[in-house]
């Protein structure tokens, strides 16, 4: 199972980033440019133990559908979401958020198995895994520009 991990350090409290992170709003923002919208499940406001959230967008050129489930919750350190229907074979992205000096060090542990068996395993050494990376990292990046621009003055 490929594993992806992205660390991003941002100048705001664990809790502010970690309500970010699970806020589908804030979501859908950070996947604007892939047409990200939600289909089922809880539609908009923060996601906590349990709920599920099923996603349409265009990654790759492909029209997908994912349906999450947040498995663990652990505010304001991490919380966990698994793929429940979707294109991947496994799916699990684990969000931590650890408290630092100046701000608090966000990763993203996307641990994944490609479908098609060992076409998918071609696809992900051909290509998958770097796409992977930097749709992750497009999405940090968000978040940490609307934590740190939330600052209280």
């Amino acid at each position: 199972m490929p594993v992806v991990r992205v660390t991003t350090e941002v100048d705001a409290p664990p809790e502010r980033i970690f309500d970010l992170a699970r806020d589908v709003d804030a979501h859908l923002d950070s996947m604007r440019r892939h047409g990200e919208r939600v289909v089922g499940g809880r539609p908009s406001g923060r996601l906590a133990a349990g709920d599920e959230v099923e996603w349409r967008a265009r990654h790759l050129g492909l029209p997908l559908r994912l349906r999450t489930r947040i498995v663990e919750f652990e505010p304001p350190v991490r919380f966990v979401d698994e793929q429940v229907r979707g294109p991947f074979a496994a799916m699990r992205h684990e969000h931590r958020f650890e408290q630092r000096t100046a701000g608090t060090l966000m990763t993203d542990v996307f641990a994944y198995d490609a479908p098609l068996g060992p076409l998918g395993r071609l696809v992900d050494a051909l290509f998958l895994e770097r796409y992977m990376r930097r749709l992750l990292m497009s999405r940090a990046a968000v978040l940490k520009r609307v934590a740190e621009a939330s600052k209280p003055a």
